[in-house]
């Protein structure tokens, strides 16, 4: 089967998935919307849309400040989908080239609306079976952002063969979206799935107060809030430790340590290679997400198949992981006592995290399996294609 996926291929999640395709023998093609180089073998068309030419090669997803980051999110939802119509022309040319069996966008802003321009807008005898994967951001921070970005999402909806998301309330989402209720979705962890020989539980539980906030500098994500709780949290806990991945030299960051004077319980720290990342999880308590918007957070089951003790922003698509007190807690993400008061009950209530750490075990094993979980995902294909 010829694959052609249409991504950021710089994402480690999108790494992920495609690299499984390879190993099973499928003829794999990458429209990248995002400057990369790989060090796995697929034949790669850099495809820029909404200004990700703009973006230096191989830079990583989310190399810029928080501020930065805020601003380049507002000012791609009002003008990138202006930029998908010049786009889809040059995909459209790849598709015709490389004449795929299956196209899988792995998110509807934008990769998802350039691919359905660009077969929409096609000639072609032979309709290509069309997958979308749903973020957990995609309905509920941009599809409503502007009127365009609206639209574009009903038409990615209305014209796409199948809809794979990572949380069961997306589906419902696509569904108001317009996404016909016959056609099939699949859902399932966006990357895959929690691989196994990477993530899985410590010996014995951490003794350490150890905290980590492995969400790096999103735009959804209410780091301001996080850090705020930090000083509520150290009044009890004075030896508590913080660490933050993707955060190294982020500005915003550093002015909010300075201005809360809590330098020496915080460590920042760069983007941590995945194959590592199951170490750091082993090494801490309690696993912090304060998003306000989410679908599955990778990091966050990753965490909790490591024996992490996980709290995080009460959201829909949370619950469908996490059961408030019994192998979690949730709180508000828009508030810093609300937050320290999650991770202050779960620091002192070790049977809570020792309990939680069994039922999440379980709950991985049975719903986030990657080799289980892709297995899965290759029956979705053959069954579309």
């Amino acid at each position: 089967m010829r694959i052609l996926f249409v991504t950021d291929a710089r994402s480690p999640i999108s790494q992920n998935w495609i690299k499984h395709f390879i190993k099973q023998g499928y003829e794999i093609y990458i429209a990248s919307t995002f400057d990369v180089e790989l060090d796995f073998p697929a034949r790669l068309e850099f495809t820029p849309v909404a200004f990700s030419a703009a973006k230096k090669k191989n830079s990583a997803p989310s190399s810029a400040s928080s501020v930065t980051l805020g601003f380049r999110t507002i000012f791609r939802q009002w003008l990138g989908p202006l930029t998908i119509p010049s786009s889809a022309r040059k995909l459209r040319k790849f598709i015709q080239e490389v004449k795929p069996d299956l196209i899988h966008a792995m998110r509807i802003p934008y990769e998802g609306m350039l691919t359905t321009k660009a077969l929409v807008g096609a000639r072609s005898s032979r309709p290509i079976p069309f997958i979308v994967s749903v973020w957990g951001n995609d309905f509920t921070l941009h599809a409503p952002s502007t009127p365009l970005m609206k639209s574009y999402t009903k038409f990615v909806l209305q014209n796409v063969t199948a809809l794979h998301s990572d949380t069961n309330r997306d589906i419902k989402l696509a569904r108001e979206y317009g996404f016909p209720e016959e056609k099939l979705s699949l859902v399932t962890p966006g990357n895959g799935g929690v691989r196994n020989d990477i993530f899985y539980p410590p010996a014995e539980l951490v003794k350490n107060p150890i905290i980590i906030n492995p969400r790096g500098v999103r735009p959804y994500v209410r780091s301001d809030s996080f850090f705020k709780a930090i000083p509520l949290v150290l009044t009890k806990y004075p030896e508590a430790k913080f660490i933050c991945t993707s955060m190294q030299n982020e500005s915003q960051a550093l002015k909010w340590i300075e201005e809360l004077n809590i330098s020496h319980a915080v460590e920042l720290l760069p983007a941590i290679e995945y194959q590592k990342m199951g170490d750091l999880f082993r090494s801490a308590q309690i696993v912090v997400s304060p998003s306000i918007h989410d679908g599955t957070p990778n990091s966050l089951i990753e965490a909790m198949a490591c024996g992490c003790f996980p709290v995080a922003g009460d959201l829909e698509s949370i619950r469908e992981w996490i059961t408030h007190g019994q192998n979690g807690l949730l709180f508000d993400s828009n508030d810093p006592q609300s937050i320290a008061e999650a991770i202050l009950l779960g620091l002192e209530r070790e049977d809570l995290r020792r309990d939680a750490a069994g039922l999440n075990a379980n709950l991985i094993s049975a719903k986030a399996d990657y080799e289980v979980n892709m297995k899965r995902v290759e029956e979705f294909y053959k069954s579309i294609v």
